[in-house]
């Protein structure tokens, strides 16, 4: 092996590396998104936004495809790279099938060993490369289940997120200008207190699953940048209540909006020294005018 093959193999194992630290911090670890993705998603939201003028409810899940396609492009690529210097002296090849030694035979095995077909038709002879195949069929297998379930945990934080949205828009909508006042104090304690849970929710699936906040609805009611200010007003009123049972449960729903602020300023950048500025931020960034509470 002589020093332009050691490089081959070193830039695919650069590029495997790659895609493994960012499915590990994307899907594994709870509290972040890995390079490459957080690239794809924040660029397409930006692009979108930019190109519209407000948020798009289609660029989140076409930059979730385009991650995962990175991600298989990343290591199709990653692995031909270190296949490459060992075609075609390294490999079997069946009967009839032409040795061509060039890289786009090297990306198709690559693509075959990833996807588990496994044709046969091109199999590697030496016991090292046989190793290597192993470990990209197993990652291969690995990379289709872990985006299976990306998806599958993604979608139920986007129902908890806007669940609490219609909930706001309910009470906003059955309580009108009397607000907390026209329930009895402990009913509106125990209706604060749920949606304190509530927001303590949003806020946790915002940091276990950062993709999910570049989901953008397309109706204003089931959108918690729209209404967050809504609950900010409630809590405001319950902390001024004559009733001890109701100030407590508006401290407890003031406390979870923010940490909510917390997470929207310290992971996604909204600025803001007041949590309502915060939440000013993120309605503005989602393309929401905002609408005082009746």
């Amino acid at each position: 092996m002589d020093f332009d093959d050691a490089l081959w193999i070193a830039a695919g194992a650069g590029l495997i590396l790659l895609m493994l630290t960012d499915v590990f911090h994307t899907l594994l670890y709870p509290r972040g998104t890995g390079p490459v993705c957080k690239a794809i998603i924040r660029g397409l939201w930006l692009l979108t936004n930019k190109l519209r003028g407000r948020a798009s409810t289609i660029a989140a899940p076409l930059a979730m495809a385009a991650v995962i396609g990175a991600w298989a492009a990343l290591a199709v690529l990653g692995w031909a790279l270190v296949y490459f210097p060992f075609l075609p002296a390294g490999f079997v090849y069946g009967d009839g099938v032409a040795q061509h030694g060039d890289f786009s035979e090297a990306l198709y095995v690559s693509m075959v060993t990833l996807s588990t077909v496994g044709y046969g038709d091109i199999v590697p002879a030496q016991p090292l490369l046989r190793l290597v195949a192993a470990a990209q069929a197993v990652a291969g297998f690995g990379l289709l289940t872990a985006t299976v379930s990306w998806i599958l945990q993604t979608y139920p934080a986007l129902s908890r997120r806007r669940a609490l949205a219609h909930r706001l828009n309910q009470f906003r909508e059955a309580a009108g200008a009397e607000g907390l006042s026209s329930l009895t104090p402990a009913h509106a304690a125990a209706l604060l207190e749920s949606l304190a849970g509530n927001v303590a929710s949003v806020s946790i699936d915002l940091l276990s699953f950062q993709e999910t906040y570049y989901f953008h609805e397309a109706e204003r009611r089931g959108s918690l940048p729209a209404t967050v200010t809504y609950a900010q007003h409630l809590a405001t009123e319950a902390r001024d209540h004559d009733n001890t049972e109701l100030r407590f449960a508006g401290r407890m729903l003031y406390a979870a909006l923010e940490d909510l602020a917390e997470v929207l300023r310290g992971n996604f950048g909204h600025e803001g020294s007041t949590s309502s500025a915060v939440f000013h931020s993120y309605e503005r960034h989602h393309r929401h005018r905002r609408a005082d509470p009746d």
